[in-house]
């Protein structure tokens, strides 16, 4: 990056960094309980949950893992983006109202006023896990490779500076800091985001402009404009068609958008429900925005690499002949070999800021950076307060003061960053990160959605059919990957759904003998109401996905 672009980060990082310790400073000036330090005080407003919800949603993940998948896979990775839009429409509608008048602090709570505190625990260490071990480490690892790339750090160093920059303001203000910061965050990602994917375009185009140059990849590969609805396509297994659209997907997005702390923790936090509600629209909106900013990228550096490469379109397909007998996760590999580049596809973003105008590059790279940071922060924040609340409260200090809770969430923190900061560097032998971490995070969500559905819709179920449900998810995913490992891993989610569905309903008649369980929920406790706009922004929403399939199926 030439000076410019190091000017342009380096006043982007004192922005975030001399907000974040205000915020923090201001805070705990204010703060006198636990709901101060974990939901903000209970303050958030629509716009400032919506921004963070996507800050916190699109991180390294997405930057990188997910301008990778476009890279390998196409336009057709965009309905993870897609799909969340209308997620995040029925969790506002049918979720949030049950939530928020329960007024839990996290999503493990919510399950022992359901059921009882063993399932509670089981889950809270379960998301504790999956957020040190998958989250942080994933998001701090591929942000390492985007450093690496393009500003020639040591790996190692990349990963500890992320994580200190996230820690600085985190830690100390809480999800007040978190989430104001994301505000502005939000704002880096999306115009840096869209002006990297402007220029990207205008580069493929030659200077003819974006629009031309989106003509010109539509024109020039032609297989990465395609929703995968055919069997017969050489990706089929990565986004297996219509199990995307009316099949697994639907696991995958209710699991994280509805049941995920650091997702559900922002609407939580909200001023009322109404103002969570609208929070959720403005972030299903800004999801639209998505694919534009981290898809297409992926594309275009596809297709300028092609011709760095000096290689013609025919020997750049992927055919099916290249990729029979291989595992999804050699795709890429299989790819890159037949142009004989050496770039793999999560190195698509990085590389292709090399494309940029002196001072775009380190406006890109803020973008990139913010979302690193933001979700770095978000994920950390809830892991501290499902283990403060759900683990430590409960379980060790019953009688603990606010006070002390607050001080063992930010301990909490700080030792999650630390075990992210040791195993991150492990992930270095991964091809598609996005893929991958969709996938293996796959063999718990239908559990996850199981417990909680049937636990909020069918009054019989059990608590112990909640724990054969949460046990079951992991061995029939285990055996389907090991014994069926031709079935999509989406498809895959599907299934171990339905059997985990299936087992706790079997498993409920025979406990409760046909009888409502002692906590199950009455409907008609929960008012489902929501307001005309909120219901035309629905339909509004709906109507622009099914256009923008009908475009690229």
């Amino acid at each position: 990056m030439s000076t410019l672009d190091y000017a342009v980060f380096i006043t982007y990082c004192l922005i975030i960094i001399g907000v974040g310790l205000y915020l923090s400073f201001r805070n705990k000036k204010k703060e006198k309980t636990s709901e101060d330090y974990f939901l903000a005080g209970k303050s958030l407003t629509w716009w400032a949950i919506g921004a963070s919800l996507i800050a916190s949603n699109i991180s390294a993940e997405q930057f990188i893992g997910m301008s990778g998948s476009g890279f390998a896979l196409g336009i057709a990775i965009s309905s993870y983006e897609w799909m969340a839009a209308i997620t995040l429409i029925l969790v506002g509608k049918f979720l949030l109202p049950i939530f928020i008048k329960k007024q839990i602090y996290t999503m493990p709570q919510f399950l022992e006023q359901r059921y009882n505190s063993n399932v509670k625990t089981t889950m809270a260490i379960f998301w504790i896990g999956v957020y040190i071990f998958v989250n942080l480490t994933s998001v701090l690892y591929l942000g390492s490779l985007a450093i690496e790339t393009v500003m020639g750090v040591d790996r190692i160093y990349a990963i500890i500076g992320l994580a200190l920059f996230a820690m600085i303001y985190s830690i100390y203000g809480g999800l007040t800091a978190v989430a104001w910061t994301d505000v502005i965050q939000v704002i880096f990602l999306i115009a840096g985001g869209l002006a990297t994917t402007y220029l990207a375009l205008d580069a493929v185009s030659e200077g003819s402009g974006a629009i031309a140059g989106f003509q010109t990849l539509m024109d020039a590969v032609p297989e990465h404009f395609d929703s995968i609805l055919s069997k017969d396509h050489p990706f089929y297994g990565d986004l297996p068609g219509w199990g995307v659209i009316i099949g697994g997907m639907w696991i995958a997005n209710i699991s994280y958008w509805g049941l995920n702390q650091y997702i559900t923790q922002r609407a939580l936090a909200a001023k009322s429900l109404k103002e969570a509600q609208k929070g959720v629209m403005f972030a299903g909106y800004l999801k639209l925005l998505m694919p534009l900013i981290v898809v297409l990228p992926g594309i275009a550096a596809y297709y300028l690499l092609m011709k760095e490469g000096a290689a013609d379109l025919a020997s750049m397909s992927v055919t099916n002949d290249v990729l029979a007998g291989l595992p999804d996760s050699s795709v890429t590999k299989s790819m890159t070999d037949v142009a004989t580049m050496t770039v793999k596809s999560d190195k698509a973003y990085p590389v292709l800021l090399q494309f940029l105008p002196s001072g775009f590059r380190g406006i890109a790279f803020a973008a990139l950076t913010a979302a690193i940071v933001s979700s770095l922060a978000s994920m950390a924040n809830s892991t501290a307060t499902i283990f403060t609340m759900d683990i430590y409260k409960p379980l060790v200090n019953t009688g603990a003061s606010e006070t002390r809770l607050v001080n063992v969430g930010r301990i909490t923190a700080l030792v999650a960053f630390g075990l992210a900061i040791i195993v991150a560097p492990m992930l270095g032998k991964l091809d598609q990160a996005f893929q991958y971490i969709q996938e293996y995070t796959g063999f718990v969500t239908p559990g996850i959605v199981a417990i909680f559905i049937l636990g909020i819709f069918w009054k019989k179920t059990t608590p112990k059919a909640a724990l054969v449900g949460g046990v079951s998810t992991f061995l029939f995913s285990i055996l389907f990957k090991q014994f069926l490992s031709g079935v999509p891993f989406l498809d895959r989610m599907g299934y171990v759904f339905l059997i985990c569905v299936g087992l706790m309903v079997v498993v409920s008649l025979v406990e409760g003998k046909g009888v409502d369980a002692k906590k199950a929920m009455d409907m008609k406790d929960f008012n489902f109401k929501t307001s005309r706009g909120f219901n035309a922004g629905a339909i509004a929403l709906c109507i622009i996905l099914a256009v923008l399939y009908i475009l690229f199926q």
